[in-house]
């Protein structure tokens, strides 16, 4: 059991993967780093063997050999997507992008381990409507919200549960001037915004927690919860992480047994949740992402979500 690989599914630049590494090395676990985005590009050699009999077979990369058959867990956290290879015809590009996503793929998840956390069920629980119906089904404390693309609805929910943030339903890369890197932040929507755009596509408006004096971040990995208190003049702190403050935070033993909960409901053994902290102590529930980064806040409070993490992979 000692040599069977943790098998840690990410990009090249990622320090979160990294330190999980390092800990599971230091415990003496075997660690296999692979991007399945280095496919297409020829850095990725796969030969799975089917019937009769389990899954067997390897995938070679230019510095390690993975038996499909022994690996231990896998830590599915942010692979680069498949991509067009550099003069492929456009065509023949797409076939060989999505044949490399259910292959290669399609054998990366059914490898009949622990996942931390399976990438289908990060797919069903990455959808914000599905988040919201689950959490209001767990009792936890969600503000009015809408999605539409109706302006006549997106108005009256507005003349009701005003003011109103906007929230994209997901996050998508932008870039200014050219190359740098934009985000789309939390914002308050002033009723004249509101007009024929919103016809375009769909959106999410929800109430403003209009007496938040903080935020907080739960992460939870397996049974373990860590909660943090995120201290901010802006409405995202993530506008202006130089004037941010973190402290570890008591979360009501309800709430956590909800958290728990909410992972269960999606089958998954990590997730970071965002909350809007009343005056009055209580709760918004914002989101959970199946995905999320977690590191910086255990730099800053000392809180061992790394260790935790490494137990959870390391089990069988």
């Amino acid at each position: 059991m000692a040599d069977r690989p943790v098998l840690v599914l990410t990009c090249l630049d990622d320090p979160t993967s990294d330190v999980v590494i390092t800990e599971l090395c230091r415990r003496g676990i075997a660690v296999v780093r692979l991007d399945p985005g280095e496919f297409l590009a020829g850095r990725v050699e796969l030969a799975a063997r089917f019937g009769p009999g389990a899954l067997s077979g390897r995938i070679r990369t230019p510095t390690r050999v993975l038996e499909l058959d022994s690996v231990r867990s896998v830590y599915y956290r942010r692979p680069s997507p498949h991509a067009i290879p550099a003069g492929m015809d456009a065509q023949d590009g797409r076939f060989a992008v999505v044949q490399a996503r259910y292959g290669l793929d399609g054998v990366l998840a059914d490898l009949g381990c622990r996942y931390v956390n399976h990438p289908w069920n990060i797919m069903r629980a990455d959808f914000k409507p599905a988040q919201l119906n689950a959490a209001a089904a767990l009792g936890f404390q969600v503000p009015p919200t809408i999605v539409t693309n109706s302006l006549d609805e997106a108005r009256r929910f507005a003349a009701e549960h005003g003011p109103v943030v906007y929230k994209p339903l997901r996050a998508v890369p932008f870039a200014v001037n050219g190359d740098r890197p934009a985000m789309v932040w939390v914002e308050v929507v002033e009723p004249s915004e509101l007009d024929e755009r919103i016809a375009l596509t769909a959106h999410m408006f929800q109430a403003r927690t209009l007496d938040k004096i903080a935020d907080v971040r739960v992460t939870v990995v397996g049974e373990r919860v860590f909660a943090v208190r995120i201290d901010s003049p802006c409405l995202d702190f993530r506008q202006d992480y130089e004037k941010v403050a973190y402290s570890r935070f008591d979360l009501p033993r309800p709430v956590a047994d909800a958290c728990r909960g909410y992972l269960s409901h999606f089958d998954l053994l990590f997730g970071a949740f965002d909350f809007g902290l009343r005056a009055d102590g209580t709760l918004d529930w914002y989101e959970c992402d199946p995905a999320g980064q977690w590191h910086w806040l255990e730099e800053e409070t000392g809180l061992p979500m790394t260790s935790a993490l490494a137990d959870l992979l390391e089990g069988e």
